[in-house]
Order: structure tokens, then sequence, then C-alpha cells
């Protein structure tokens, strides 16, 4: 087995919850990035050791390495290098949970720009003001109609405000005004390098922001910094019970927080 853990607790096993609440200490590095310190970390000392499993009801499936992972999240980068994205500019992925979820939020992250998970369930009025409270720079979406349907209508109210747009998993002719995200990942290079000066994320850099649900009054926008999964450690290891080189079966929904809480060190 496998696990970077070890880097980032001072302890892994305790003997008694009093054991755990006293010696377990969170080993925060300097300018950590999740997508460089943990995805290719393991895509380095162990490049088939698996990452994501998926599948959905039409018989799809995908098993995607470290490897191939840190090789998808690199050509994500380049793909939104290439269409303007830079650190701090914001990019929402409205992408049910499909794989190409992970690849964004990783691609994103290794640019430093800001994820923003939605559920596909969002109505115009939704897009309009996360568009707005963001500052919205691109939304990648599922190639579903009724999703980008929603997203045209949204666009075209507010104008000519820069929004740039891409569907994945399209099943979909190619539609005007928009961008076909797996064929240009499949012809964007793999050659990528971490950031460096001006360009690289620090620790209180943003990594993502979730809307909250909007229960009272209208949806709040919750920044999260680049140390959030090391937060989750506790959540994954100490909660979930996720083991190195198991299985984590994540029902939740890419636009709620929980479909995150697995990214720990030790996950499959």
């Amino acid at each position: 087995m496998t696990s970077l853990l070890g880097k980032f607790v001072t302890k892994i096993d305790f003997e008694s919850y009093e054991d755990f609440r006293d010696n377990l200490k969170i080993i925060v590095p300097q300018n950590f990035n999740f997508a460089f310190d943990v995805v290719d970390a393991y895509a380095e000392i162990d490049p088939q050791k698996l990452a994501l499993v998926w599948c959905n009801d039409y018989d799809e499936h995908k098993k995607i390495s470290f490897g191939e992972l840190k090789r998808l999240s690199d050509k994500a980068a380049t793909f939104f290098l290439n269409h303007g994205i830079r650190k701090c500019d914001t990019v929402m992925l409205t992408l049910k949970s499909r794989w190409e979820f992970w690849v964004c939020m990783i691609g994103l992250n290794k640019i430093g720009a800001i994820s923003i998970p939605s559920t596909h369930m969002l109505k115009k009025k939704d897009f309009i003001y996360r568009i707005k409270k963001a500052d919205l720079k691109m939304i990648v979406c599922v190639a579903d109609e009724d999703v980008i349907n929603e997203v045209d209508a949204a666009h075209a109210e507010l104008g000519k405000i820069p929004l740039l747009k891409a569907m994945a998993g399209s099943k979909i002719s190619t539609l005007d005004g928009w961008l076909d995200f797996n064929s240009e990942l499949d012809a964007t290079s793999p050659d990528f390098q971490r950031p460096s000066g001006e360009a690289r994320t620090n620790n209180e850099s943003v990594i993502l922001a979730y809307f909250t649900s909007g229960t009272t009054g209208y949806p709040k926008m919750v920044r999260h910094d680049q140390i959030y999964p090391l937060g989750h450690i506790i959540t994954a290891k100490y909660w979930q019970n996720v083991m190195d080189d198991g299985l984590h079966y994540t029902v939740a929904d890419t636009g709620w927080a929980k479909c995150a809480w697995v990214r720990s060190m030790g996950s499959g």
C-alpha cells in the first residue's frame, strides 16, 4: 500500500478518544496545493494506484489511475489557460457526477482558478444570480439539453456579459457558442508545469466556493482556501473510515460539498 497520510498528520492510529484528541495534529505545508502535493505526488510514487471509478446507468464506466488523473488534469489546466482562465478566475462546474468534474476541479486547482460546484437542478434565475455574484468567467456543464437551455437563457438575459461555455460528456451535436470539453481535452497537450512566482497558489488562495442552499434568503457564496482538503482528512479517515486502496461510494451530487469530503490522503 502507498499512502501519503503520514506526511500530513503527526499520528495515524489511536488507542482512545483522548489519545486522538490530544495527539492528532494536521501538518500544513507552506504553499500546499492538493493537485500537486497529493494527486501528482501519488502519480509519481505509484502511478497505477486507483484514483477514481466512475459508472452510470447507461453501462458507461471508467477507471482512472493517479498517473492518468495527473495527465488528464494537466491537459485540463492547459485547456483552461488556452481559453483565458487564470489564477483567481471563477469557473462553475455543473457536471452531475461525471468523471470530468474531478478532472476539471484538479486542473483548475493547478492554475489557481476557483471551482464553483453546482447542481444540474439550477434554473435560469439561479444561474443569473450565480454568474453575477461570483463574477463567473466560464461554465462547464453536462451535455444535457435541459441544463444547457437554462444556462443559455441566463446568459441571454444578462446581455453581453462575457461567459465561456463548455459541455462535457457530449451526445449533442455541436452548439453555437459552446465548446466541446471532451474533444478539446483529447486534443490538448499534457505538458504542464507547476506555476511559480505570482502565478502560484499559497495557503490563503481560494480553491473553491460553494453556494449555500438558500433556505432563508438568497444563497451565500462560501469560499474555502487551499488547505480545505487537509481539514477533511479527519472526515475521510476517522468518520467515513476510508481505507487506503479501498473504494468510497460517493452518492452526493457534485453540486453538494459532501462530494468533495473524501478528497483525502489515503482514498481511492
